[in-house]
């Protein structure tokens, strides 16, 4: 059996197919994990871009860095999880596969970010380079071009 074929009949998926109420608060869940990251996120971003400058980043930075942390796997735990009810229709399915690749990106990004010089120095309370202003743009963009592509996949 192939592999997309086996997520759609594993446990879980069946789980979900066969029970409108656990679909329900796995849907509810993953909605949770993408307003906890979206919502801890983009105030960083916008942090590191140079608004809010009384708040000083050695305070909010390691704890919104957190809060997305955890909604992101939140998010991607449940979006696994919502995907193995119908993987087949999803992968045929543009809005997804853009969704994918820009959370491959997205994710790519905070990596970079977070393992950058200019990002410790930053959190540590030195100025802010312009690569980590790049970064916290780039991040802003992919993360709602990632919310937007999930919306877009039940209108494709």
């Amino acid at each position: 059996m192939p592999l997309v074929d086996w997520i759609g009949t594993w446990p879980g998926a069946v789980l979900l197919q066969r029970s409108g109420t656990t679909y329900l608060f796995a849907n509810a869940a993953h909605i949770l994990g993408v307003g906890l990251l979206v919502g801890a996120i983009l105030p960083l971003d916008l942090r590191l871009l140079g608004f809010f400058r009384r708040l000083p980043l050695v305070v909010i930075a390691p704890f919104l860095s957190r809060a997305a942390s955890v909604g992101a796997v939140l998010a991607i735990v449940t979006g696994l999880w919502l995907f193995s009810v119908k993987p087949r229709e999803y992968l045929d399915n543009p809005a997804f596969l853009a969704k994918a690749a820009l959370l491959a990106l997205a994710l790519a990004n905070v990596v970079l970010q977070h393992r950058s010089r200019g990002y410790a120095e930053a959190v540590a309370g030195c100025a802010l380079r312009s690569t980590v202003r790049l970064h916290a743009f780039s991040s802003a963009v992919l993360w709602l071009s990632v919310l937007v592509a999930g919306r877009w996949i039940g209108f494709v």
